[in-house]
């Protein structure tokens, strides 16, 4: 009795996405039900081939791994079968090209669900059924873009969380973005020191995070890459605010928490937008905080400074003018004795502590006043909205009735512009009720810092020695190597301070405050 061999078959399985996989059971689902057909059809199952891809794509790995064994395999005329034609492909171009390709590879392709042929009524069929499939790919990419278009336009964020970020369930909501602590804590201390100026450049907000141990880094060597930082600066997601440019969703309130205030967001922006500035030195470091702040009394030229090995191997830390036409041209200056004359300079800024007093009185009279004006803003506010309320309908009367293309789009800029006020003017009137903190709370590091800048100086934290340099003082300090360092120019709030203690002032009239930082009006 002569023995029949048994046809050999093998099972091609597709799922759309590679969620599908961890999530879902269509591949299992799908190889099951192609075995019972094998059986059915008395086939012998030799190997299953898998993908999860996108069925409009033609190049796929299990698909170029099926073909290469079919060509290899191709005198054993193998059957391949599929759950659906869908399985196969989801659009006509990659439907023929991959029927082609397994017919010239020698498979024989079957399906439990429709039957293939080389006639016309059956080619007839079965591109239908291929068009059919392409036209459901389609039908749910346009249903799925215009549900998140939708949610987006609502003020939901339909994307991956960005760093800082993390969807949880939330009623009614669905999938909301809640903070991630701590990197929310950190990038929100990021972008305000940015927009408050405490750093400089955007080198120093990457230096800033790339200190965080828990900010997660973009290289090996544990930097971050520029444009990341760049990136950070300008998402209006921390300030609270959604926008899908590509998808004509212009800004609007999102439903989730910023992690800073949308004026803060512009303030970042203002800075960003007003000009390049010099990169932060990399050579600015803990070693030498006043590199780059302390001039050379003779050249006026920022002093360098640097290492110095002596001759018996010991390092010696210097300041240096390394101007080549200056008299002071590489003429060392011990760091030691510097930045100790710095402190002691640093430490004469300390008001008395009557001196103090009386400033502490003028900030709180300053704090009550600007008190007494809430209520007044808030009605100017209301009333400002009110009237952006009222222009973006006018202009949306006008899109509706306006013919010209370029007309419409200006329309519609123009009703982009006013969007974004009325958010900024909300925001000023939801923010402009009571103080969310006391005076004493809210002016704690202020005073702190007026009352003794020395202190914070002694912190091992550059970041924090610039910032103190930078609010001690408004220009850079020259220093001369035999004579030490000359007159400062101090800023502002020392500056009063030093009114206050010279006696040359007046009470001042009533004037426009503003806080954080109040403004008076001083007779001399």
């Amino acid at each position: 009795m002569t023995k029949t061999n048994t046809q050999k078959a093998i099972i091609y399985c597709r799922v759309s996405d590679v969620k599908q996989t961890i999530k879902g059971d269509g591949l299992a689902s799908q190889e099951t039900r192609c075995r019972e057909y094998a059986r059915y059809k008395g086939y012998e199952v030799t190997h299953v081939f898998k993908d999860d891809v996108s069925g409009s794509l033609i190049n796929r790995p299990g698909m170029q791994t099926m073909l290469a064994f079919l060509k290899k395999n191709r005198a054993d005329n193998n059957v391949v079968i599929i759950d659906d034609i869908s399985r196969l492909a989801r659009g006509i171009r990659a439907h023929v090209e991959l029927r082609g390709s397994i017919a010239m590879a020698g498979g024989i392709l079957e399906s439990p669900s429709v039957e293939f042929g080389d006639d016309a009524d059956s080619e007839l069929h079965e591109f239908i059924l291929a068009t059919v499939a392409q036209h459901q790919r389609r039908k749910n990419a346009e249903q799925t873009l215009n549900r998140m278009r939708a949610r987006a336009l609502n003020g939901y964020w339909v994307f991956w969380a960005p760093i800082g970020y993390r969807f949880e369930k939330k009623e009614p909501h669905g999938k909301l973005l809640v903070r991630n602590e701590p990197l929310a804590s950190i990038i929100a201390e990021a972008l305000e020191g940015y927009a408050s100026g405490r750093f400089d450049t955007q080198v120093e907000v990457k230096r800033f995070l790339e200190a965080q141990p828990d900010y997660p880094k973009d290289l090996p060597n544990g930097e971050i890459r520029n444009q990341r930082v760049k990136d950070l600066l300008t998402q209006p997601l921390y300030a609270g605010i959604v926008a899908v440019p590509s998808w004509n969703v212009p800004p609007r309130s999102g439903q989730h928490e910023g992690l800073i205030s949308l004026q803060t967001y512009e303030q970042i922006q203002e800075r960003l937008q007003g000009g390049a500035k010099a990169a932060a030195r990399k050579d600015i470091s803990v070693d030498f905080p006043l590199r780059g702040f302390i001039q050379c009394g003779d050249c006026k030229k920022p002093l360098t400074a640097c290492w110095s090995k002596s001759k018996t191997g010991k390092r010696h830390p210097y300041y240096l003018c390394y101007n080549k036409g200056c008299e002071s041209y590489r003429k060392s200056i011990p760091r030691d004795r510097l930045e100790a004359e710095f402190e002691t300079l640093l430490r004469s800024l300390q008001p008395s502590e009557s001196l103090f007093d009386i400033a502490l009185t003028m900030f709180k009279d300053a704090w009550d006043q600007r008190l007494d004006q809430v209520a007044e803003m808030s009605k100017t506010l209301k009333r400002e909205v009110k009237r952006i309320e009222t222009q973006i309908e006018q202009f949306l009367d006008r899109i509706v009735e306006a013919s010209s293309l370029s007309v419409i789009a200006t329309y519609e800029k123009r009703v982009s512009k006013l969007e974004h006020e009325k958010l900024l003017a909300t925001e000023k009137l939801a923010t402009s009720g009571q103080p969310q903190r006391s005076f004493e709370e809210s002016f704690e590091l202020a005073m702190a810092f007026l009352s003794n800048p020395w202190k914070l100086w002694t912190s091992e934290r550059l970041d924090l020695r610039r910032m103190v340099l930078r609010m001690a003082f408004s220009d850079r300090l020259a220093y001369r190597r035999n004579e030490g360092f000359r007159t400062p120019e101090i800023s502002l709030p020392f500056k009063a301070l030093e009114e206050i203690q010279s006696g040359n002032f007046k009470m001042a009239h009533r004037g426009r405050f503003e806080l954080p930082t109040p403004r008076f009006v001083v007779w001399c």
